[in-house]
């Protein structure tokens, strides 16, 4: 059991169906309990990055770290931990901001060279007009055999328009006038403003160049909230932008 925030979260066993059920449980009530929803993530998350590096004594960075429940989490695990998240509202969406946070764009983030074991983002990159250049932006401030991972929202894929899905089928800018129609309001997520069209097969060529260039290995590419045995959809173009749900890219940077 750990804590993170005020919520205790059982990790569940890796790739077990009963983690897959879990977690989109804890998603479904994303809106209306946060705490639920944000706890178990972070939980699962470092969970997950445990497996691909040690934490202990480990520097990491989380571009879009937010309020604070992967802070939580990746402390209890033993890591030296700070956020980086350039919107105001989402650090103070607990009430306060940490004292390991800072405000900052993952376009542009204000750290040294090979600084960081460990360089981390969560459901951000669909978030940025230009995917790569944070990606790169991750591997620069990664230290010859850190580790980087990226997770994010592939835009076909059934949650693709955040709260304006599944309208974003029919076109993301749309979707986003529909939602201000009906609600009054622009969506949090506005296509063109603050959610963008990040597809898998896109990441995966940024990846492939840094691979080619000798810059990274690749250690894992998987959908993340998937059973094992249905982590295949990964590796299948077109199938994996509707399947994926959400999608893991997990470098190892190169170098000594």
């Amino acid at each position: 059991m750990v804590e993170s925030g005020d919520v205790a979260v059982q990790p569940y066993p890796r790739g077990s169906l009963r983690r897959t059920v879990e977690l989109f449980r804890a998603f479904l009530v994303e809106q209306t309990d946060p705490d639920r929803f944000y706890s178990t993530l972070a939980v699962d998350s470092v969970a997950e990055v445990q497996r691909w590096t040690s934490l202990e004594g480990a520097t990491v960075i989380d571009i879009g770290g937010g309020p604070g429940y992967f802070a939580d989490a990746f402390a209890a695990a033993g890591a030296r931990y700070a956020g980086v998240e350039p919107d105001v509202g989402e650090l103070t969406a607990r009430g306060k901001v940490g004292s390991n946070a800072v405000r900052g764009s993952g376009l542009q983030l204000p750290l040294a060279s090979a600084s960081v074991e460990v360089a981390y983002s969560s459901n951000v990159l669909e978030h940025v007009p230009d995917p790569e250049a944070m990606a790169a932006e991750m591997l620069r401030i990664t230290r010859p055999g850190g580790v980087v991972v990226l997770s994010w929202t592939p835009w076909l894929s059934p949650w693709g328009g955040h709260e304006t899905a599944p309208w974003h089928y029919l076109g993301g800018r749309r979707a986003a006038d529909r939602y201000a129609a009906k609600h009054g309001k622009r969506p949090k997520n506005d296509f063109g403003r603050s959610l963008f069209a990040c597809s898998v097969g896109r990441v995966m060529r940024w990846v492939r160049s840094v691979e080619a260039a000798g810059q990274v290995s690749v250690v894992e590419v998987l959908p993340r909230y998937h059973p094992w045995w249905a982590r295949w959809v990964v590796r299948v173009p077109v199938v994996r932008e509707v399947a994926c749900w959400n999608a893991v890219v997990v470098l190892r940077r190169s170098g000594s």
